[in-house]
């Protein structure tokens, strides 16, 4: 819901209308879950970060009482655009007690429906995973809510954060056993590492498959001309868009519990889900692997995307 409960992401441009109305954005977040859930979805992942995300989706979950939805939420941004495209700061991090008691008022209005919930974030420089007040917290939350207790992960040491997240344990048992990283063909690092999550029934929620929307062909990144002429091949092979190979690359090389669309429209929902609708052959997922590149060009390219 990052791009629901907010008019602007980190991405590369796209058309805005001229004004903006927030009872209309609502709506219209509103709208992209209804046809979410008609279309299947039932794994629903948010956060107060994400703008009103979180109370989109409790109105949503309040006015239709679906019966079958899965949430996960997170804590440790705040959102601070109001709204505001020409913000200079949109989000700001603490991984505070305080700020988890703060913002989990909020996120436990999901019970029943929350199944899972995050730092949102965790680095090695904001000292969330050696906080002995703040894991002790989620500990006891973990265990009043029976809910899983999980971690998101950016940044070219993805794969050292979630080594030290593997260690951390309350009560002899591991506290965290849900990981949101980043996966797609651009970033392959944590390809091993997921394969070695998945074999400890730990669950993979892969986030940015579109890698921020770098992986739809464009002008402006023609130095992955080969790879959009790949991609450009299987889509018309299996009568898709680009989006639907990029998250079946996904789906197919690493196997993830869930790989999150992002949509922020009803058109993005369908075209997403035309991913389901086909398998990767072994050979075209090789093909696809051959154009990962290295994390730190990765992110160092991500870090020029501006809010838009």
């Amino acid at each position: 819901m990052a791009a629901i409960g907010r008019p602007h992401y980190i991405n590369l441009r796209q058309e805005q209308p001229a004004e903006f109305s927030l009872e209309a954005f609502r709506q219209h977040g509103k709208k992209v879950l209804s046809e979410a859930y008609s279309q299947g979805i039932r794994y629903f992942d948010t956060a107060p970060g994400y703008g009103i995300a979180e109370q989109i989706l409790l109105e949503w979950l309040e006015e239709n009482n679906p019966p079958d939805v899965e949430v996960a939420t997170k804590w440790g941004y705040t959102y601070t655009a109001n709204f505001d495209a020409g913000a200079e700061i949109h989000e700001v991090k603490e991984h505070s007690l305080s700020k988890l008691l703060e913002q989990w008022e909020v996120s436990k209005q999901f019970i029943p429906c929350l199944a899972t919930y995050q730092v949102h974030s965790a680095t090695l420089e904001s000292g969330v995973l050696e906080n002995k007040e703040v894991l002790d917290q989620l500990g006891k939350l973990k265990e009043e809510y029976n809910i899983r207790m999980g971690i998101t992960t950016s940044g070219a040491n993805q794969k050292e954060i979630i080594e030290k997240a593997l260690k951390i344990k309350r009560n002899k048992q591991r506290l965290f056993d849900v990981y949101q990283v980043t996966y797609n063909i651009f970033d392959q690092s944590l390809a091993a590492t997921i394969c070695l999550l998945n074999a400890q029934n730990i669950r993979v929620v892969i986030k940015e498959a579109m890698a921020n929307g770098r992986l739809i062909p464009r002008d402006s990144y023609r130095h992955y001309a080969k790879l959009y002429q790949v991609v450009k091949t299987l889509s018309e092979k299996y009568s898709v868009g680009p989006d639907a190979i990029a998250i079946r690359f996904i789906m197919d090389s690493i196997r993830p519990f869930m790989v999150l669309s992002g949509a922020s429209h009803i058109n993005h929902v369908k075209q997403n889900l035309s991913a389901t609708s086909f398998t990767l052959k072994p050979d075209e997922i090789e093909r696809l692997k051959h154009h990962r590149v290295p994390p730190e060009l990765y992110w160092s390219e991500r870090k020029k995307l501006s809010w838009n």
